[in-house]
């Protein structure tokens, strides 16, 4: 899963729910809707493939609103070695019934300068992942998540990536 799984999933469980759940009611397959907006702090460790180790800070920002079953992000994450990434994208929540348990996925689009880290190729980088995780009865979630960052080939050199991170979930409002 260090490639774009994650944003193949995000778009195919997407899709589903769409045409499942939205494509159905009066606003359309595309309708807009409200959402909690969120804030979220996380902090993780990069993981040794091609890049060495090190510490990585992720904010998030999930807007209040959904397009059909996709919520809007906006992210930011700075690494131990100044490894800087900014980007906007989509989210998909899968929430299990009255349970307290949910699944994300997310996929970004964004703008990553290296610093002294890892050179994954150019300055435009996605950003995909997963998380799995709980939310207590004030709405906080807390969750593991995994991240994998690259050019998706839009480079020649594309080395990818990958973050394991506790997250922290809080609504805004």
């Amino acid at each position: 899963m260090a490639d774009g799984t994650f944003a193949i999933l995000m778009l195919v469980a997407g899709l589903t729910d769409m045409g499942i759940n939205h494509c159905g009611t009066s606003q359309g397959c595309l309708g807009r809707s409200d959402v909690t907006p969120r804030i979220a702090f996380s902090g993780g460790q990069v993981l040794e493939r091609r890049a060495e180790t090190g510490s990585e800070v992720y904010l998030r920002y999930d807007l209040g609103r959904r397009t059909g079953p996709f919520g809007h992000a906006v992210g930011l994450s700075v690494g131990s070695r100044g490894e800087t990434w900014v980007g906007i994208g989509q989210t998909y929540t899968m929430d299990f019934g009255s349970s307290p348990f949910f699944a994300e996925l997310h996929a970004m689009t964004g703008v990553y300068d290296a610093g002294d880290g890892l050179d994954l190729g150019g300055a435009i980088a996605f950003r995909s992942g997963a998380e799995v995780g709980w939310e207590n009865k004030r709405g906080w979630r807390f969750g593991l998540s995994f991240d994998h960052r690259s050019n998706a080939g839009i480079y020649d050199h594309n080395p990818g990536v990958e973050t394991v991170q506790l997250r922290v979930s809080v609504p805004t409002r």
